[in-house]
């Protein structure tokens, strides 16, 4: 049983507090291609998880700016166990958007995981009460770990054509195919998930179009901000604090292990009082900094949507902000990599993975930074977005 968590004020202290614990656990994340399940207690025990769950069912609803801070120090410690909590705590959310006979069945699951795909991989067929569906759904992020899976589908219209919709299934009901090897977020067990005729009711179907307009099944917390708020952005919002973790944690590494290097085959016995050093260094806290402020302003951006909707400008800031902190993680973490010595590329120097599992995030569709770039550029300049997912 987790520990009781009073308030999310807590959650953010507690989240620093397993920061060495993950740290300690990394490259055996990385070595088991899935993160212990040590690091899901840790996280269970610190109160994450409880932050997007309704406070009804003894959650926190807490904000996004929160949500992303406590992201950030997770994936400090361990970018991969950053990724699954992410995950995690947005579909939790994701959870609350079904009708409340589904948030039911689901929150009343003990220590909730819930994992996703929101790529289409599955076709559900009309059923009596509901639909079947099949389907292979690759990169599902921490599936091994998960009690629920919210997969993605494209349902049959009676007059032709299909709609996407979201299907909430037991892993229970569903087979992980043990395929994830990764050179980035190799810990993240994003394996293929495959389900076969399952069966799906229709209380714990989502039609795809919600996420669009916010316009959910749920009549308990139809009022609560947190679960009004369109699907996108917050996803996307949720997303930022992952890449400004990893490049907290790259600079953390560098600096611990200054002390005592020297540069090879240069006249410096210590790195720190070399001038190239200095640059390096101040480049990229700078970078992580202003990572940072840009996550900020995408969660500052998404937290004032939830009492005045966001405009289609606003959405499309919120990517680019996120795709902007991702980028500038992506070079602070760089520069702190090519700063650290040929010793570096050992398995057992985290600023290795750091490196890899950064350049991993940053291809993430909806976190790439030029893709967002150029979203918003287009929208500044009076076009209609080219994506439907803003």
């Amino acid at each position: 049983m987790a520990t009781s968590v009073t308030s999310d004020e807590a959650v953010l202290e507690r989240a620093r507090a397993i920061v060495p614990l993950l740290r300690e656990n990394a490259l055996r994340a990385e070595q088991e291609r899935r993160i212990p399940f040590e690091n899901v207690q840790a996280l269970l025990d610190a109160g994450v998880l409880r932050m997007t769950t309704p406070r009804i069912f003894g959650g926190y609803e807490s904000s996004c700016e929160l949500q992303c801070r406590v992201l950030a120090e997770v994936a400090r410690g361990c970018p991969s166990t950053g990724w699954v909590a992410t995950i995690y705590m947005a579909m939790i959310w994701n959870v609350a958007l079904f009708p409340d006979e589904a948030q039911d069945e689901v929150f009343a699951t003990e220590e909730l995981r819930v994992a996703s795909v929101f790529a289409p991989g599955g076709v559900a067929k009309p059923a009596d009460g509901g639909v079947v569906v099949s389907g292979r759904w690759p990169f599902n992020t921490g599936c091994d770990h998960a009690q629920w899976a919210i997969m993605t589908a494209l349902r049959e219209l009676p007059g032709g054509g299909m709609e996407p919709i979201s299907v909430l299934i037991p892993y229970a009901e569903l087979t992980i195919l043990d395929d994830w090897h990764a050179t980035g977020l190799a810990g993240t067990g994003s394996h293929t998930t495959v389900g076969e005729e399952v069966f799906v009711p229709a209380h714990r179907i989502l039609p795809g179009a919600a996420l669009a307009t916010g316009e959910y099944l749920s009549q308990r917390l139809r009022d609560v901000p947190l679960y009004r708020t369109p699907g996108v952005p917050y996803l996307v919002a949720n997303a930022g604090g992952a890449p400004v973790g990893i490049a907290q944690g790259a600079l953390d590494a560098f600096r611990e292990r200054l002390p005592g290097r020297r540069i090879t085959y240069t006249d410096y016995e210590s790195q720190a009082a070399a001038p190239v050093t200095h640059i390096e260094l101040a480049r990229a806290a700078m970078l992580v900094d202003s990572a940072e402020d840009h996550m900020l302003r995408a969660a500052r951006l998404l937290d004032e949507g939830l009492t005045a909707p966001l405009d289609l400008e606003q959405r499309a800031r919120i990517r680019c902000h996120v795709g902007y902190a991702t980028d500038a993680a992506r070079e602070a973490t760089a520069i702190l990599f090519r700063s650290s010595g040929a010793s570096a590329i050992q398995e057992d120097v985290p600023i290795q993975r750091q490196h890899r599992d950064i350049e991993a995030l940053a291809n993430h569709a909806l976190m790439s930074p030029l893709t967002n770039l150029e979203l918003y550029g287009r929208i500044l300049c009076g076009l209609e977005p080219n994506t439907p997912f803003v």
